[in-house]
C-alpha cells in the first residue's frame, strides 16, 4: 500500500507588499501551526520516507518547523517545479516516485494540492471528504492511501482519504 501526504504551506505573511510571492515568509499564525501539524503527524504514525518541497520561502519554513516533530529521517528534496504547480504536474511527479517509497509527502501550494487531493480521493469518511471539497486551508494535511505497489499506477479516484486535518481542527 502507498500513502501520499499533501501538506499546504502554513499561513504566510502579506505584511510587506514589496516582497515577491516566492519570497513571502510565514506569518506568526503559520509559525505556530506548522509544528502543531508535525506533532499531529507524529502522534498518528504518519512518517514520510520522502518529502518533496516547493523551494518558496513559505514552504521551506513550514517544512523546517514541521520536520523536527516527525519520527524517522525522511529524505527531503526541494524542486523548482513544485512552486505553484498544477494538479497535473504534481500527479506526473508523483508517478515518477520509486516503488520502494511507501510514504511520500509533498509540501506545496493551493490550488494545485487541493485539486490533486480532490482528483485522487475517491472514498473516505464523509465528513473528511466534505471538508476537503470545501477548502484546503493553510497547513492543511490530506493523507490518501492507495492499494497498489507502484506510484506510476496511481489513477483518479483510486485513493482513500484516510485523514484530512488542519490546525483549526486541532484546537
Amino acid at each position: 500500500m502507498l500513502m501520499l501526504c499533501l501538506l499546504r504551506h502554513a499561513k504566510s505573511s502579506w505584511e510587506d507588499a514589496s516582497v515577491q510571492d516566492f519570497d513571502r515568509p510565514l506569518a506568526p499564525r503559520g509559525e505556530a501551526a506548522a509544528p502543531r501539524m508535525g506533532a499531529y503527524m507524529a502522534d498518528n504514525g504518519i512518517s514520510p520516507q520522502l518529502i518533496l518541497c516547493s523551494p518558496a520561502a513559505r514552504t521551506r519554513q513550514t517544512l523546517a518547523l514541521l520536520l523536527p516533530k516527525l519520527p524517522g529521517a525522511a529524505t527531503v528534496e526541494f524542486e523548482e517545479g513544485l512552486y505553484l504547480a498544477s494538479a497535473g504536474s504534481l500527479l506526473a511527479r508523483v508517478r515518477k516516485i520509486q516503488a520502494n517509497t511507501a510514504c511520500l509527502m509533498i509540501v506545496g501550494h493551493d490550488p494545485g494540492l487541493h485539486t490533486l487531493a480532490l482528483e485522487l480521493a475517491g472514498r473516505g469518511e464523509a465528513a473528511d471528504l466534505r471538508r476537503l471539497a470545501h477548502k484546503f486551508p493553510t497547513a492543511g494535511l490530506a493523507v490518501i492511501s492507495f492499494k497498489i505497489s507502484q506510484w506510476s499506477k496511481i489513477k483518479a479516484k483510486a485513493g482513500r482519504l484516510e485523514r484530512f486535518m488542519s490546525p483549526r481542527l486541532l484546537d
